[in-house]
């Protein structure tokens, strides 16, 4: 199993618009072969964080599904990031 969580640090005012930016990308995720959950979330005391958590159940469901990132309306609000990614053993 693979696990993506972290913070992503966004332009000052830009946290909810963030947010909604990704619904579409949540949703396909959550469609996904292989994801097992996916969200994207609005800190609930920094106003300019965003956190990323998601269950992948292979490093190949998730890189298939990955592709290339963010698009680049997700990817121009983004100021820093420091999600990580962990390889959980299976079982």
């Amino acid at each position: 199993m693979i696990i993506v969580a972290g913070p992503i640090f966004v332009t000052p005012g830009r946290r909810d618009a963030f947010v909604t930016s990704s619904i579409e990308a949540v949703a396909a995720a959550r469609k996904a072969p292989g994801c097992l959950d996916f969200v994207v979330a609005a800190d609930p005391l920094d106003t300019d964080r965003v956190n990323v958590f998601e269950r992948w159940s292979t490093a190949a469901a998730l890189e298939a599904f990955r592709g290339e990132g963010p698009g680049d309306d997700l990817s121009a609000d983004i100021v820093s990031a420091e999600v990580a990614e962990y390889k959980l053993p299976n079982g």
